[in-house]
Protein backbone atom coordinates (compact mmCIF):
# COMPACT_ATOMS: atom_id res chain seq x y z
CA UNK A 1 0.00 0.00 0.00
CA UNK A 2 2.96 2.48 0.69
CA UNK A 3 4.72 2.03 -3.02
CA UNK A 4 0.91 2.69 -4.71
CA UNK A 5 0.57 6.15 -2.02
CA UNK A 6 4.66 6.53 -3.53
CA UNK A 7 3.91 5.93 -7.11
CA UNK A 8 0.67 8.02 -7.13
CA UNK A 9 2.70 10.55 -5.68
CA UNK A 10 5.46 10.72 -7.88
CA UNK A 11 3.06 10.55 -10.50
CA UNK A 12 1.04 13.65 -9.37
CA UNK A 13 4.36 15.39 -8.83
CA UNK A 14 5.23 14.78 -11.95
CA UNK A 15 2.46 15.56 -14.11
CA UNK A 16 1.95 19.24 -11.75
CA UNK A 17 5.84 20.13 -12.74
CA UNK A 18 5.26 18.73 -16.31
CA UNK A 19 2.46 21.00 -16.93
CA UNK A 20 3.93 24.02 -16.06
CA UNK A 21 4.63 27.10 -18.30
CA UNK A 22 8.28 27.29 -19.58
CA UNK A 23 10.03 30.41 -18.79
CA UNK A 24 11.37 32.37 -21.62
CA UNK A 25 14.13 35.30 -20.91
CA UNK A 26 12.73 38.34 -22.55
CA UNK A 27 15.08 39.76 -25.49
CA UNK A 28 16.36 42.81 -24.74
CA UNK A 29 14.77 45.89 -26.95
CA UNK A 30 14.32 49.55 -27.10
CA UNK A 31 11.19 51.32 -26.07
CA UNK A 32 9.06 52.37 -29.40
CA UNK A 33 8.46 56.07 -28.85
CA UNK A 34 6.52 58.17 -31.21
CA UNK A 35 5.84 61.86 -31.70
CA UNK A 36 3.26 63.53 -34.01
CA UNK A 37 4.15 65.12 -37.07
CA UNK A 38 5.79 68.30 -36.55
CA UNK A 39 3.51 71.49 -37.18
CA UNK A 40 4.77 74.88 -37.04
CA UNK A 41 3.47 78.54 -36.38
CA UNK A 42 5.79 81.86 -36.27
CA UNK A 43 7.25 83.44 -33.15
CA UNK A 44 7.79 87.16 -33.53
CA UNK A 45 10.52 88.52 -31.33
CA UNK A 46 12.05 91.95 -31.36
CA UNK A 47 15.19 90.84 -33.20
CA UNK A 48 13.72 87.90 -35.40
CA UNK A 49 10.97 85.69 -36.53
CA UNK A 50 11.12 81.84 -36.68
CA UNK A 51 9.16 79.19 -37.11
CA UNK A 52 8.70 76.67 -33.76
CA UNK A 53 6.70 73.16 -33.47
CA UNK A 54 3.30 73.85 -31.61
CA UNK A 55 3.98 71.11 -29.34
CA UNK A 56 6.52 73.44 -28.10
CA UNK A 57 5.49 76.23 -24.75
CA UNK A 58 6.86 79.43 -26.02
CA UNK A 59 8.24 81.61 -22.87
CA UNK A 60 10.35 84.74 -23.73
CA UNK A 61 12.59 85.56 -20.61
CA UNK A 62 13.64 89.35 -22.28
CA UNK A 63 14.35 90.73 -25.17
CA UNK A 64 17.52 88.82 -25.33
CA UNK A 65 16.72 85.27 -24.21
CA UNK A 66 13.91 82.71 -25.05
CA UNK A 67 12.72 78.93 -23.82
CA UNK A 68 11.25 76.76 -26.05
CA UNK A 69 9.40 73.97 -23.54
CA UNK A 70 9.02 70.25 -24.73
CA UNK A 71 7.29 69.09 -21.60
CA UNK A 72 5.85 65.87 -23.16
CA UNK A 73 9.67 64.97 -23.80
CA UNK A 74 10.94 66.79 -20.99
CA UNK A 75 13.31 69.31 -22.96
CA UNK A 76 13.91 72.58 -23.26
CA UNK A 77 15.58 74.36 -25.98
CA UNK A 78 17.10 77.45 -24.73
CA UNK A 79 18.10 80.81 -27.12
CA UNK A 80 19.96 83.97 -26.43
CA UNK A 81 20.26 86.91 -29.23
CA UNK A 82 23.26 89.32 -29.03
CA UNK A 83 23.54 91.96 -30.95
CA UNK A 84 27.26 92.26 -33.07
CA UNK A 85 29.26 95.15 -31.74
CA UNK A 86 32.26 94.53 -33.63
CA UNK A 87 32.98 91.77 -31.85
CA UNK A 88 32.36 88.66 -34.07
CA UNK A 89 34.91 86.81 -33.74
CA UNK A 90 34.47 86.94 -29.53
CA UNK A 91 31.08 85.26 -30.24
CA UNK A 92 31.66 82.93 -32.92
CA UNK A 93 34.48 81.58 -30.14
CA UNK A 94 32.29 81.59 -27.70
CA UNK A 95 29.37 79.76 -29.24
CA UNK A 96 31.85 77.02 -30.58
CA UNK A 97 33.57 76.91 -26.84
CA UNK A 98 30.58 75.78 -25.68
CA UNK A 99 30.09 72.74 -27.71
CA UNK A 100 33.46 71.75 -27.16
CA UNK A 101 32.90 71.75 -23.68
CA UNK A 102 30.42 68.68 -24.29
CA UNK A 103 33.22 66.62 -25.64
CA UNK A 104 34.61 65.92 -22.87
CA UNK A 105 31.17 63.56 -22.00
CA UNK A 106 30.61 63.32 -25.48
CA UNK A 107 30.96 60.57 -27.96
CA UNK A 108 31.35 62.90 -30.65
CA UNK A 109 30.53 66.26 -31.78
CA UNK A 110 29.13 66.58 -35.08
CA UNK A 111 29.43 69.99 -36.73
CA UNK A 112 26.92 70.85 -39.24
CA UNK A 113 27.42 74.31 -41.51
CA UNK A 114 24.29 76.24 -42.60
CA UNK A 115 23.66 78.82 -45.07
CA UNK A 116 21.27 80.42 -45.95
CA UNK A 117 22.30 82.94 -48.73
CA UNK A 118 19.09 84.54 -49.45
CA UNK A 119 18.29 85.54 -45.70
CA UNK A 120 21.69 86.56 -44.54
CA UNK A 121 21.58 83.31 -41.89
CA UNK A 122 24.96 81.53 -41.55
CA UNK A 123 25.69 79.47 -38.62
CA UNK A 124 26.66 76.01 -37.45
CA UNK A 125 24.39 73.19 -36.05
CA UNK A 126 26.65 70.89 -33.55
CA UNK A 127 25.05 67.42 -33.06
CA UNK A 128 26.38 65.66 -29.39
CA UNK A 129 26.19 61.78 -29.67
CA UNK A 130 26.78 60.67 -26.14
CA UNK A 131 26.05 61.26 -22.21
CA UNK A 132 26.43 64.68 -22.45
CA UNK A 133 24.85 67.36 -20.98
CA UNK A 134 23.20 69.00 -23.87
CA UNK A 135 22.31 67.06 -26.89
CA UNK A 136 22.33 69.48 -30.01
CA UNK A 137 23.57 73.55 -29.91
CA UNK A 138 23.68 76.06 -32.50
CA UNK A 139 24.51 79.16 -33.59
CA UNK A 140 23.15 81.66 -36.63
CA UNK A 141 24.33 85.12 -37.55
CA UNK A 142 24.08 87.53 -40.18
CA UNK A 143 27.75 88.64 -39.28
CA UNK A 144 27.08 92.28 -39.06
CA UNK A 145 24.15 92.84 -36.58
CA UNK A 146 22.84 89.36 -35.38
CA UNK A 147 23.59 86.79 -33.19
CA UNK A 148 21.63 83.79 -31.75
CA UNK A 149 22.37 80.95 -30.02
CA UNK A 150 20.63 77.85 -28.64
CA UNK A 151 21.04 74.66 -26.64
CA UNK A 152 18.91 71.82 -26.16
CA UNK A 153 18.76 70.07 -22.53
CA UNK A 154 17.02 67.25 -21.13
CA UNK A 155 15.12 67.55 -17.45
CA UNK A 156 17.43 63.85 -16.73
CA UNK A 157 20.54 62.55 -15.95
CA UNK A 158 21.90 62.68 -19.68
CA UNK A 159 21.38 58.70 -21.23
CA UNK A 160 22.30 59.14 -24.81
CA UNK A 161 19.94 55.54 -25.54
CA UNK A 162 16.94 56.53 -23.21
CA UNK A 163 16.52 60.23 -24.62
CA UNK A 164 18.17 58.99 -28.57
CA UNK A 165 14.32 59.56 -29.69
CA UNK A 166 13.52 62.33 -28.15
CA UNK A 167 16.69 64.24 -29.07
CA UNK A 168 16.37 63.45 -32.34
CA UNK A 169 12.86 64.92 -33.02
CA UNK A 170 14.00 67.90 -31.24
CA UNK A 171 17.23 68.31 -33.65
CA UNK A 172 14.96 68.45 -36.05
CA UNK A 173 13.21 71.27 -34.32
CA UNK A 174 16.41 73.29 -34.16
CA UNK A 175 17.14 72.94 -37.72
CA UNK A 176 13.42 74.16 -38.60
CA UNK A 177 14.57 77.16 -36.31
CA UNK A 178 17.85 78.01 -38.17
CA UNK A 179 16.48 77.21 -41.91
CA UNK A 180 13.49 79.85 -40.91
CA UNK A 181 14.87 82.59 -39.20
CA UNK A 182 14.73 86.27 -40.87
CA UNK A 183 16.26 88.94 -39.20
CA UNK A 184 14.50 92.43 -38.42
CA UNK A 185 16.22 95.28 -39.24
Amino acid sequence: MKIKSVILFLTSLLLYTGCAEEVLPKPKAMLRLEYPNSEYGVINTQHFQFKKNLLSEFEQKNNNALILDYPRMKGSLFITYKKVNNDIDKLLMDAQKLSIEHSSKADGILPHPFVNEEDKVYGMYFEVIGDAASQAQFYVTDSTRHFVTGSLYFYTKPNYDSIYPAASYLQNDIKKIMESIKWKE
